[in-house]
Formats: structure tokens, C-alpha cells, sequence
């Protein structure tokens, strides 16, 4: 057995994660992006500026030259007032443009981030209610949340603060550095000398950082998964005194987790002061070889003299330079979140996708709903056949029913005439149309589906009543509503159709709820309808109110229906009797009756006559389930 999911499958295989994802996400938004890093370099030259201004001042008050890097000396007056307030105004422009600057910066830069999170989550949320039922069969809930919530997250705060950031460094070291050599290049050689000591560094962090990173990204998504199953099975943990083992498992998962986090927290807590030693290296070396400069004379390799002012502006400058250097680990961690977060969003984007829309696929119009499976067989991926061989034809306004003992693949069997998945062999055909040949929206919207558990979004009834035709009038959902034998329960609630169900329709009993689907189903009006087991979890009275509604739905439509309660289905035009993926029994109730097989003591069971059963029955109705 593997923890391997489906996400780590694909996420293996995805080259230059970071790259795809500008190429994919970033090029239609290039011109915020530009934008942002315009201002941002614009706002960090201009931070530059107060320094050096002070340094030139400082130089003046002690009768040196008042000189600025880049501006001519013919351009700035000789007296000491005009100078002073010239500085004044160098610096309180600076301030400015480096305000306004940083604000456009900001705006564009969100702008990038964010709209390049939209786009991935909303992409990220279309692909995968594109994929196979078999990716749902195989989910891990935790997982998928993790990717439209915490990897998104991941990916703006890297495009929205370590990618800009990293921008900001760059040009800060690049202006830094230029001035710092325009200044004096022997004392811009002495406060750089430890950039290659620094770099080598980071990049060792790097290489050892990425394996914790992805580590942590894994085990948090498997602690996701945890918790959303144990929150989700609150009740049978409950019913089964299970608190303690669940909370075990919980534990053991946010272990794993916490052990990974600071696995990648010791590393970086070790990178952080080591760079900002290596900073504060710099700046020290910056004012012991400028103060002996000062104070003793030129260093070996120097000549001239340093002046007090330029002094100050380099210690200030280098320190500037030091601090940024020591953000580098928040960069990094910032990265490798993205990188990994980028990984699982483009392992998602890869999953193939098997039943999907066939090229230059036939839209299925006025379908008069005529079915034939000729001679199906389908079987999971890696495993048994599930359905072997399997061939009948329900003409248009009949009903044909399915029952067997459990796991004898009745519900596969129809959720193949939706293609929620496809036949292995043979085929499945809507009015002389392989289902494989017409596009899916055309085949569904021709099908309506009540199922044994009803699901309800947390909204309005009438909503729900609506979902899947929204443009549906008031009357048209209370007409829908009367036929499914609903509209009297819900004008008893105080507020009507306008109540809301709660998530997953908790605040209603499992009829009202299956009485709403089946409304929503009247709305619909297919042309082919598929029950499945869709009284079989409520009590007798509300299968007798459900019953009605169900058959004054089927009339005249052709219908599947799969029951336990064989009363429910004695009706049906053909019965089919399936075990083991194959129909074993075919004909009315009372053809099956007298054949005396399987559905016969089907039948009397339920019928309460237990004498009469055969010695093998109890091992033929106990399967796996379906």
C-alpha cells in the first residue's frame, strides 16, 4: 500500500513549475508586472537619495566640496544657505517620489498577484469538476481544498511580495552598488567583499531548503485530508465511541507535520543570522577601513583623502545594503512555497481527463429515448470486471428496472448511460447515438438523476429546486414542486421556498430532501430518467409519498430504476436480476416469479416466507458493495 494520491502521480512530472507558470498566468498581465517594477526601481533610487544629500552636507560643513553623484557641479549654488536648502529639498522630494512610487508599485503589484491568483484558482476549480468520477472515487478532500485555497495563497504572496521583493533587492544592490563605486571604489570593494561569501551560501541553503519544503507541503495536506474526514464522519465516530482513536490519528498527522516544519524552520532560523552576520561583516569592515582612513590615513592600495561626509554615507549605504542581504531567507521560503504550491497546481492541470467531449461530437437534440447497452463490459483501472457482457433495450416510455444483491454493479451500470464512465467493451447507444459520439452537456441534459443520498447546496429551496435550469420562473418551481409532492412541507416553513437548507440540506429530513430532488428533476423535464434507490433510506409513509411523486414522474418517460423493495418496482416493464456484473434474470414480475430464481426469493423475503429459500441464497446476496 502507498500514500502516493493522484496529485503526487503528476506533480512528479512537472518541468520548471515556476516558469509554466508565468508563461501561463503572468503573460496577459506582463504590463502590471512591468508596471510594479518600474515603480518599485524608481522608488528604491530614489530612497538613495537622503543619504548621499547628508553626506555631501556634512562634507560642506567641514569646508570640503558640496558634490552629488550624477549632478553636475555648474548646476548647484555656493552659498551655504542655498545649499542648505537645497538639501532640504533634495530630501523631502526623495521622500515623495519614493511615497509615490511605492504606492504604484503597491496597486500594480496586486494587481499582477492577485489577478494571477484568481486565474489559476478559478482554472484550478474547472479542471477538476472536468475530471473522471474515478478522481472523485479516489479523492482525498484535504488535498484538493489545499490547492484552491492554501496554494493559491502561496502563489500571491510570492508574485505579490518575494517576487517584487526580490526585484527590490536587485535594484537596491545594483544602486547601491553603482553609487557606492561613484563614491569611492576602494570603500565600495571593502563593503563587497563578502557578496560572494553570501551568495555561495544562499545557494547551499537552497539545494538543502527544497526537499523540506516539499515535505511540508505533503505532510499539510495529508493533515488537511485527516481532518476533513474525521470532521466529515463526526457522527459515526460518535456513534461508535471512536473520539480517542480518531484524535490519535489527527495527532499523529499534525506530528508529521510539525516535525517537517521545523525540520525546514532549523535551517532557515540557521540561514537568517548567518546572513546577517555576514551583513553585519560588511558594514564592519565598511567603518574600520573608512575610520582608519580618517583617523590614520589611506589603507595599503588607497590614496587620497576620505572625506567625513562621504564617510557617513557610505556607512548609512551599507547598511542599507546589509539589511536586504539578511531578507533573502524570506524570499527563499516564499519561493519554495511557490515552487511546490505551483507543482501541485500544474499536477492537477495534468491529470487526463478520459471522458470528456469527443472531437466534432454530435449534439444529442429531441431525443425520443430508446436505449440499448449491446454487449457492455467495463472494469475499473487495475481492477476486476465490474460489468460483463451485459445487453438489453428499453424502448422509448418504458421502464426497466435493476436489482441483485449488493455489489453486483446496478448503479455502474446506469452511471455508464451518464459517461460518468466509459464502457471498457461494447456500447451504449441513446437513439442509434453511441453516448461516446455526442457531447456531454447534449447526453445530460437529456437524463435526470435521483439518487439514494440527496445533495442540497446551502441556500434557498427554491434554489436548490432550480439548480441546473436557473432561469426557472417562481410558478414554474412550485409547479415542479407540487408534482414531486413537496409544495405542502415547504409552505409550512415560516419562510416558504425562500428557507435555507443549510449545508448539505441538514436542516431538512431525508425525504423533504429527496421530495426537492425529485422536484428538481420534474423542473428539468428530461427525457430520460435514472432512479437510484431513491426511497430506500426513508420511512414507509414517505416512500409512499415519494412513490407517487416517482411515478407520476416516470410516466411516459423512459426509466431505470434500481430498488431493494421489490414492491416498488413490480411494475416495471422489464425486470433485470443482475450478480457478479452479469443479468442473470430477465422479465416482468410476474415472468420472474414464476422462474422461481433469485428474484423469486428476492422476493419472499421481503415477502417475510423464509421457508421457502433455497440453502445457497444467503451466499449469493452477500457481495461486495457496489
Amino acid at each position: 500500500m502507498t500514500d502516493e494520491s493522484v496529485f503526487d502521480r503528476y506533480r512528479a512530472d512537472v518541468d520548471q513549475p515556476m516558469r509554466r507558470l508565468f508563461a501561463a498566468y503572468g503573460e496577459p498581465r506582463y504590463g502590471w508586472f512591468a508596471l510594479g517594477v518600474i515603480a518599485n526601481l524608481l522608488a528604491q533610487f530614489a530612497s538613495l537619495a537622503p543619504p548621499l544629500v547628508l553626506g555631501a552636507a556634512v562634507n560642506r560643513l567641514n569646508g570640503q566640496t558640496y558634490s552629488l553623484p550624477l549632478v553636475p557641479g555648474s548646476l548647484l549654488p555656493s552659498g551655504q544657505e542655498p545649499l542648505f536648502w537645497l538639501s532640504v529639498a533634495f530630501i523631502g522630494g526623495a521622500f515623495l517620489l519614493t511615497g509615490v512610487f511605492t504606492y504604484v508599485y503597491g496597486v500594480a503589484a496586486n494587481e499582477f498577484a492577485h489577478g494571477v491568483m484568481h486565474a489559476v484558482r478559478v482554472d484550478c476549480f474547472e479542471k477538476m469538476s472536468r475530471l473522471d468520477m474515478s478522481f472523485f472515487d479516489d479523492k482525498q478532500t484535504g488535498e484538493t481544498m489545499s490547492i484552491l485555497s492554501s496554494d493559491t495563497e502561496n502563489l500571491e504572496m510570492f508574485l505579490d511580495n518575494a517576487l517584487t521583493g526580490a526585484v527590490r533587492l536587485g535594484a537596491m544592490l545594483l544602486g547601491i552598488g553603482i553609487v557606492l563605486f561613484l563614491e569611492n571604489p576602494y570603500l565600495a570593494v571593502v563593503t563587497l567583499l563578502v557578496a560572494p561569501v553570501m551568495a555561495a551560501f544562499t545557494y547551499w541553503f537552497m539545494k538543502r531548503a527544497e526537499p523540506l519544503y516539499a515535505a511540508r507541503r505533503s505532510s499539510m495536506g495529508k493533515l488537511n485530508t485527516r481532518l476533513e474526514n474525521s470532521i466529515a464522519g463526526i457522527e459515526l465516530t460518535k456513534t461508535t465511541a471512536s473520539e480517542s482513536y480518531e484524535t490519535e490519528r489527527v495527532r499523529g498527522s499534525s506530528k508529521q507535520l510539525f516535525e517537517d516544519t521545523m525540520s525546514m524552520l532549523r535551517l532557515s532560523y540557521f540561514y537568517r543570522p548567518g546572513m546577517e552576520l555576514l551583513a553585519g561583516v560588511s558594514f564592519s569592515l565598511t567603518f574600520l577601513v573608512g575610520g582608519y582612513w580618517l583617523f590614520v590615513g589611506a589603507p595599503p592600495g588607497a590614496t587620497g583623502q576620505l572625506q567625513v561626509g562621504t564617510f557617513v554615507s557610505f556607512l548609512f549605504l551599507s547598511q542599507r545594503f546589509a539589511t536586504p542581504l539578511a531578507e533573502v531567507s524570506n524570499i527563499i521560503d516564499q519561493y519554495e512555497n511557490a515552487k511546490a504550491s505551483s507543482e501541485r497546481v500544474f499536477g492537477l492541470m495534468d491529470i487526463p481527463v478520459e471522458v470528456d467531449d469527443p472531437e466534432d461530437g454530435t449534439e444529442l437534440t429531441d431525443a425520443e429515448g430508446n436505449v440499448v447497452y449491446d454487449d457492455v463490459t467495463f472494469a475499473y483501472d487495475d481492477s476486476e470486471t465490474v460489468i460483463d457482457g451485459v445487453s438489453f433495450e428499453a424502448k422509448p416510455g418504458e421502464t426497466v428496472a435493476l436489482v441483485g444483491p449488493t455489489g453486483a454493479g446496478k448503479s455502474t451500470m446506469l452511471k455508464l448511460l451518464l459517461r460518468m464512465y466509459d464502457v471498457t467493451d461494447g456500447e451504449v447507444r441513446v437513439d442509434d447515438h453511441d453516448i461516446r459520439d455526442v457531447t456531454l452537456e447534449s447526453l445530460r441534459s437529456h437524463v435526470g438523476y435521483v439518487g439514494q443520498e440527496t445533495f442540497l447546496f446551502d441556500g434557498t429551496i427554491a434554489d436548490n429546486i432550480r439548480y441546473g435550469d436557473f432561469d426557472a420562473s417562481d410558478r414554474q418551481v412550485r409547479e415542479a414542486a407540487r408534482a414531486a409532492e413537496a409544495d405542502e412541507f415547504i409552505r409550512s416553513f415560516p419562510d416558504g421556498y425562500d428557507t435555507r437548507v443549510g449545508e448539505r440540506g441538514v436542516k431538512l429530513s431525508g425525504g423533504q430532501r429527496q421530495r426537492i430532488a425529485i422536484a428538481r428533476v420534474v423542473l428539468h423535464d428530461p427525457e430520460l430518467l435514472v432512479l437510484d434507490e431513491a426511497t430506500s433510506a426513508v420511512d414507509t409513509e414517505t416512500e409512499y409519498l415519494i412513490q407517487k411523486s416517482l411515478d407520476s414522474l416516470s410516466a411516459d418517460r423512459t426509466t431505470f430504476a434500481i430498488a431493494h423493495r421489490l414492491s416498488t418496482v413490480k411494475g416495471a416493464d422489464e425486470i433485470l436480476v443482475m450478480e457478479d456484473g452479469e443479468v442473470t434474470e430477465r422479465g416482468d414480475h410476474g415472468t420472474l416469479l414464476s422462474e422461481g430464481g433469485l428474484y423469486a426469493d428476492l422476493w419472499s423475503v421481503q415477502a417475510g416466507d423464509l421457508e421457502s429459500l433455497p440453502e445457497d441464497f444467503e451466499s449469493r446476496v452477500i457481495d461486495e458493495s457496489d
